[in-house]
């Protein structure tokens, strides 16, 4: 959900006004997604990277999650939403981990949209976690080396409860995959659009994903005839 703070700084705004309005998006793009067929959705909110930002930016951005948790559980619940969150939570302050664990319990019994935030999440990181639980049990002779297959491998990552991705959307402009997913998404489908993220319509997702449904998908093989 790339653009938010350039939304924002070309009217002239702060950047937390543009994650505000970026936020507002979010409740249409999740609403609009079980009508155009989407069962399983996953939104990019903040990045092992974004630590970098300025000090007011990030506990902007902090207040901005806890807050959207608050707002929107009981409709997330109305509309039989569950919602999971996927990274490393060990840097998040208490309160907004015990809203994550909150929320993901109370809607844990839904399924017409899975919704996952992935907060301080990374690809490399996830990686790093997942890895470093498999030496471990290596060290203690708990796991052969030669069991480690890429079906363990996945089970070891955050996205371990979810099926890979078959399209991700990547908005602003930017044409990087940024550390998102990097396991999972290896055989996903790309769409790139200019557009920022708190102009990006719920019909603009209608049209790409229908441009993903004519793609032919071939995963390493070969089309017969």
């Amino acid at each position: 959900m790339d653009g938010n703070g350039r939304w924002a700084t070309n009217k002239g705004w702060p950047r937390l006004v543009g994650h505000r309005k970026g936020a507002e998006r979010v409740k249409e793009i999740v609403r609009c997604a079980p009508d155009l067929g989407i069962k399983w959705l996953t939104i990019y909110a903040f990045s092992t990277e974004n630590w970098k930002r300025s000090t007011e930016e990030v506990l902007g951005l902090m207040s901005l999650f806890a807050r959207y948790i608050e707002d929107q559980a009981d409709r997330l619940a109305s509309e039989s939403v569950r919602m999971r969150f996927i990274g490393d939570r060990s840097r998040l302050d208490a309160r907004l981990q015990k809203l994550m664990a909150g929320i993901e319990a109370r809607t844990s019994v839904y399924s017409r949209l899975n919704l996952t935030i992935a907060i301080n999440y990374g690809g490399r990181d996830e990686l790093r976690r997942a890895v470093a639980g498999i030496a471990r049990d290596v060290a203690s002779g708990n796991l052969a080396p030669e069991d480690v297959s890429e079906q363990l491998i996945s089970s070891r990552l955050d996205t371990a409860a979810l099926p890979d991705p078959d399209l991700v959307i990547r908005t602003s402009g930017e044409t990087r995959t940024s550390n998102f997913l990097p396991w999972a998404a290896a055989y996903a489908e790309y769409e790139f659009t200019p557009t920022l993220w708190p102009d990006f319509t719920p019909e603009e997702l209608a049209r790409i994903v229908a441009r993903f449904g004519n793609r032919e998908r071939r995963f390493g093989g070969v089309v017969s005839a």
